[in-house]
């Protein structure tokens, strides 16, 4: 898919979700979640399917040895989990479009959890039962045919870039309240750039992670510079963030760009949940919030509302700020 393909299919997929959005009468905060659940799920179905004919070669092929496995260790191992068919997409766009679809999402998320431990508390449940409104129950039905249009050969990098536009796009919705849980793109490819971080064992941390965009764009920084897949899965990310839904959205966010690592609910302006005293190669944040900075001495030119705050390979605090 070239540079603008994606581009016209991210803008697509944005309008027709956010026609549906205003249509209901949604407000933006209380959209993100569930369609950013619904991208999530299409991912991991489309994923799913890509390794699918492998993942049953290998189950036949150990079928009655000492080396047999299930299908679920097997599809963990090549695609890192495993989709029940509940949580087939076509399975659920498929179905009657009623207000029952609301379950059948529900019934998906929770088996995905509970076949995958990993991502236990991380995916939206509930709040689907939202998007079946009594004057227009086929709302969740129509939302979930949008995100149908993803083409079935999309790769882990596509879907990264479609959330990370949501993403994006939420924010902007919310308005200054946005930037608690994302920093535009532009400001964290400049800050990864800035660290230049070099792959293999490599531990990352972000003690304000927001959506974990920061992990992801020292990944994709990665990959650009020609590090290989081996290399890039020893690099580790570690998150710290206070808002129980944001660590979710990160948690999504990580998966979703098969990127390593771990996001804990904390403030780590009053704790250390990973004992980061020389701990991390790299460290990085957008410090408005963590460091509770005000809008008087934060950055102020390039890049409005965001302070980047660097600590460098050599743990050497460095933080860039821009003249008045």
């Amino acid at each position: 898919m070239t540079d603008k393909e994606l581009k016209i299919l991210k803008d697509n997929l944005w309008h027709a979700a956010d026609v549906l959005r205003s249509g209901a009468h949604l407000a933006a905060n209380k959209y993100g979640q569930p369609i950013l659940g619904l991208i999530f799920l299409r991912y991991a179905d489309i994923l799913f399917k890509q390794h699918k004919d492998e993942i049953d070669a290998e189950y036949t092929k150990r079928l009655g040895t000492r080396m047999e496995k299930t299908r679920k260790e097997i599809a963990v191992e090549k695609c890192g989990f495993f989709l029940p068919e509940c949580a087939y997409y076509d399975f659920i766009n498929d179905a009657p479009d009623t207000a029952e679809k609301a379950e059948l999402v529900k019934k998906a998320m929770e088996a995905i959890e509970r076949e995958n431990p990993k991502m236990e508390g991380v995916l939206p449940k509930e709040v689907y039962a939202q998007l079946v409104p009594e004057e227009e129950p086929e709302l969740l039905s129509n939302i979930v045919r949008i995100f149908k249009d993803i083409p079935e050969n999309c790769t882990v990098d596509i879907f990264g870039e479609i959330y990370e536009y949501f993403l994006g796009n939420f924010a902007l919705a919310e308005g200054k309240d946005g930037g608690t849980f994302y920093t535009p793109a532009t400001v964290v490819r400049y800050m990864v750039e800035v660290l230049d971080p070099q792959p293999g064992d490599k531990k990352f941390l972000d003690p304000a992670c927001g959506s974990g965009g920061m992990f992801v764009q020292a990944a994709r920084y990665m990959h650009t510079h020609n590090a290989s897949e081996a290399e890039q899965m020893k690099f580790r990310c570690y998150g710290v963030e206070k808002e129980p839904d944001t660590v979710k959205l990160a948690k999504m966010n990580l998966l979703l760009n098969n990127v390593r690592g771990d996001i804990t609910e904390a403030n780590s302006f009053y704790s250390d949940p990973y004992n980061a005293f020389g701990t991390f190669d790299y460290v990085m944040a957008n410090a408005r919030e963590v460091f509770g900075l005000t809008t008087r001495n934060r950055i102020n030119k390039g890049f409005p509302g965001h302070t980047p705050l660097f600590l460098c390979p050599e743990i050497r605090a460095v933080r860039h700020r821009m003249a008045a």
